[in-house]
């Protein structure tokens, strides 16, 4: 399929620069799949439109403040002559660093800018010098690997230099506001680079509404990066490469799971974080298990993995019954995504309604339910 086939028109006011006063407070736009239908609602009716039987799966991944702004290193001042006023503008450069997935305790996939000639080799500086990292080694697409080192602890340096990295549609600057509510209430694994943003609607009388009618609830990690928003660069999309993202699925989360399945029961995921995690995870637990006297595979199995699949229309959905999303950019891999789970025609025409009933998109905007 071509990427151009994922468009649709945005005028700019439709993109929600800041959230809602109150989280639950957002509009919902209910996919029926089978009737090829939808019908306008509110969010804070989500818990009371449930069956009660529905496995709810939420990401609880946190947000790390992780677009650093920072000084090159890579000429001394001391260079001798006609070298150096280079030298001192040279120092005096500014860089900016976005963290986009964590490889080990010290070492980073990043985005830098301006990056064309930053070299192997090279050395950054943030804040009073209490953060450092050094460029070693360069990838597709700007990336760059990183080492960092602090005076400290280096996810509290980061923590404290850092900024909340918005998208790049939010047309302002971060501010203090966003380091909570660009977090949802379910997070507490911090190591995403993005917030799995459908569950950014659910507050806490939410959440207290969904326990007392003794809905289940299970988490799983994915740590949102590049995978998730990086832009597709092929015109067919079958030759899109999608970066891997880490994810881990518990024990408890996989025995929930795998008895949702067993019962018949709806498996409801909070944004396409959580169904890329789980379809990869069905994929592997499927190709790895060996049938012995009959057994079948589990549904998905515990444990930490790389989420690299792209899923696109054809994929054969696993684990995933419902959805809970946010509207996504034209022509990206998340568009295709619930493109392949509701098809492409019903969600371009759903789109097209949000946007003649002014919903807000993306990030901080509203959200669909698809059943």
């Amino acid at each position: 399929m071509r990427l151009s086939d994922f468009d649709f028109h945005l005028p700019p006011e439709r993109i929600a620069q800041r959230p809602l006063a109150q989280r639950d407070a957002s509009r919902m736009l209910l996919l029926d799949r089978a009737k090829r239908s939808w019908e306008d609602a509110m969010f804070s009716s989500f818990p009371d439109r449930l069956r009660g039987d529905e496995l709810i799966v939420v990401n609880n991944a946190r947000v790390l403040p992780a677009r650093l702004f920072g000084r090159r290193l890579g000429v001394r001042s001391e260079a001798p002559g006609k070298n150096r006023r280079a030298a001192q503008e040279f120092l005096s450069s500014e860089i900016e660093v976005l963290l986009t997935r964590q490889i080990s305790s010290d070492e980073w996939e990043a985005l830098v800018r301006p990056g064309k000639k930053m070299r192997v080799g090279e050395r950054l500086e943030f804040g009073e010098g209490e953060l450092s990292a050094e460029v070693l080694d360069r990838g597709e697409y700007g990336l760059r690997k990183i080492r960092l080192t602090a005076t400290g602890d280096i996810t509290q340096a980061i923590e404290r230099l850092g900024h909340i990295p918005l998208p790049p549609y939010i047309a302002r600057e971060d501010d203090s506001a966003d380091r909570e509510r660009y977090q949802t209430i379910f997070a507490d694994r911090p190591g995403a680079v993005a917030a799995p943003t459908a569950g950014l609607h659910f507050s806490p009388p939410i959440l207290e509404k969904l326990r007392d009618r003794k809905v289940e609830i299970a988490t799983i990690t994915l740590d949102v990066g590049l995978g998730t928003f990086q832009p597709i660069h092929a015109e067919e999309i079958e030759r899109h490469k999608i970066h891997s993202e880490r994810y881990e699925i518990s024990e408890q989360a996989a025995t929930a799971i795998c008895a949702a399945r067993r019962d018949s029961r709806p498996i409801l995921a909070v944004g396409t974080t959580v169904v890329r995690a789980l379809e990869d995870a069905a994929a592997k637990s499927a190709s790895r298990h060996v049938a012995d006297a009959g057994a079948t595979a589990p549904l998905v199995q515990p444990g930490i993995a790389d989420a690299d699949i792209f899923i696109k229309p054809g994929h054969e959905f696993r684990a995933v019954d419902q959805l809970l999303t946010n509207f996504h950019l034209p022509q990206s891999t998340l568009l295709v995504l619930v493109s392949a789970f509701a098809g492409r025609e019903l969600i371009l025409s759903a789109y097209r309604h949000a946007v003649e009933s002014e919903y807000r998109f993306y990030s901080y905007g509203d959200c669909m339910w698809i059943r």
